[in-house]
């Protein structure tokens, strides 16, 4: 039985993108936390590899790559069947201790911390190092020759006048090497979001800028004395709070452009094709298929699994998302385990929902392939389904842009009532300073629009159903597990057993 529908495309204008860009948007800024996973996605022509990593002799080695482990492809997870060996890889898989990439191996990455935005100059070099430049004072920013103390820090001419522009007209920068650019005076100008970032992390500030600029130091003292430590220290206070929450905001745009299939770049010019169910694709017994029941249900089995195929890549992108959302690293290994599997529907379909369209009723994947709103009533059921579209299109009025919702996403993350959870308080401190951050960055976007931010936190309890009521779907396909052809770690993070053994 073969199902299919027309092929339109979403840049020829027949189905147009569901969200619109709107308002300033933050783009690719850098992950400066650091994670305890470390795997890099790379893919085969053939099979995706899997390598156990070893760990390296000593802590930030990264110049030595150590010698590649052994290498698992896809036959050897399909043909496992002991619970605990495939467990163990999809564990490992998370918690970062095995590198999916080709055959030929990847070394490790250096950490983000070795990427820290230290001076360019650190090295003394002839120019400096002559005794006519004996006094020669580096800018902490680009090295360069430093003109005084400006915005807080010591600094050239240059980076001054970067910072103040940047602030003043609120730039919102992009990186296209994941915020990992050197910035030295040579290339200062080549990346202007690393720029800005490391003039933020040597501790340049709109307050320091006004108050001191070329002063001298005996002048800023005296007028430290004047306005009192008090008011000194409460405004230090407020820029770092402000300062904390920029970076958040940064931090996880970055996540999300980096690793999201469904940003409005990415999606702009898919070519829209369908899915074609094969009903021949299901290893079924001849005998069994003797009534209608059994004939649909053979339909749902086939359906579901091509669908699988389709969601399956997600489960990468939101593991490398989740790595870079700061504070989920510094969580139990058990915790983050259970933020990832048991949310992972809730956050597949809050990445996924720009891509549900209310013109022709589909949902479209990141490779321009779409399913039919008939086709997953068939494979769930027609209510659930329309709580599904009715979340996505509701989501997208809304007109969040990209940045706002990578910040909504990762508070779906955190979500610190998960069943298993051990440490629920802090990951529900570090979930309201997300909350926070996303408030700051719809009332930036938004201000005319003062009900915007309540209805997207009123958002979560409806997807929080959403996420219980697909729970329950998956019970039926569990119970029929036999029957189904999954990928391993499909099956693995919604539980569906693989063999006898996953039964005990």
């Amino acid at each position: 039985m073969m199902m299919s529908m027309p092929v339109t495309s979403l840049a020829g204008g027949a189905v147009p993108s569901p969200l619109t860009n709107h308002g300033h948007d933050l783009a690719s800024p850098p992950a400066n936390h650091s994670h305890r996973f470390d795997f890099a996605p790379q893919t085969s022509p053939t099979s995706t590899f899997i390598r156990v990593k070893q760990e390296p002799g000593s802590p930030g080695c990264s110049s030595e790559p150590p010698t590649p482990g052994p290498i698992l492809d896809d036959s050897d997870l399909h043909n496992s069947c002991s619970p605990t060996s495939l467990h163990d890889v999809f564990f490992d898989y998370l918690m970062g201790n095995v590198e999916v990439g080709n055959p030929a191996g990847r070394g490790f990455h250096s950490s983000e911390g070795e990427q820290s935005y230290q001076a360019a100059d650190s090295t003394p070099t002839p120019t400096t190092a002559t005794p006519t430049n004996k006094n020669f004072v580096p800018c902490k920013v680009c090295g360069d020759k430093a003109s005084g103390y400006h915005y807080g820090v010591t600094s050239c001419e240059g980076c001054k006048g970067f910072f103040r522009r940047s602030i003043q007209k609120q730039i919102e920068y992009r990186c296209l090497r994941d915020g990992k650019c050197l910035v030295i005076r040579l290339n200062r100008n080549r990346c202007q979001y690393c720029r800005f970032k490391k003039c933020l992390a040597v501790g340049m500030s709109r307050d320091s800028a006004v108050r001191y600029g070329r002063v001298p130091k005996r002048s800023r003292e005296r007028e430290g004395e004047i306005r009192g430590e008090g008011s000194e220290v409460m405004a230090r206070e407020v820029e770092n709070k402000q300062l904390a929450i920029y970076d958040i905001i940064l931090t996880i745009s970055q996540a999300h452009h980096a690793n999201c299939a469904y940003t409005e770049e990415k999606t702009r010019a898919l070519v829209r094709k369908p899915i074609i169910f094969n009903s021949s694709e299901v290893n079924s017994d001849p005998e069994a298929a003797t009534s209608t029941m059994d004939a649909l249900e053979q339909q749902k089995i086939t359906m579901w699994q091509s669908f699988a195929v389709f969601m399956t890549p997600s489960i990468q992108r939101v593991v490398e998302f989740a790595k870079r959302v700061p504070g989920f690293s510094d969580l139990t290994q058990d915790d983050q385990l259970i933020l990832i599997k048991v949310g992972f529907f809730e956050l597949w379909l809050t990445q996924i929902s720009r891509m549900v369209s209310s013109l022709d009723n589909t949902l479209t994947f990141s490779d321009g392939s779409y399913v039919t709103r008939s086709h997953m009533e068939m494979m769930f059921d027609h209510d659930f389904v329309s709580t599904v579209f009715n979340f996505a299109l509701t989501l997208n009025n809304l007109n969040l842009n990209d940045t706002e919702l990578a910040l909504f996403t990762a508070v779906v993350l955190l979500t610190a009532d998960r069943p298993g959870i051990t440490d629920g308080k802090i990951i529900e401190q570090q979930q309201d300073k997300i909350i926070e951050a996303l408030r700051v960055q719809v009332g930036r976007n938004h201000a005319s629009e003062t009900h915007l931010f309540p209805n997207v936190v009123m958002k979560m309890p409806e997807l929080r159903q959403i996420g219980a009521k697909h729970h329950e779907h998956l019970n039926w396909f569990r119970s029929n597990w036999s029957r189904l052809k999954l990928p391993p770690l499909f099956a693995e993070i919604f539980d569906i057993p693989k063999c006898e053994e996953d039964l005990l």
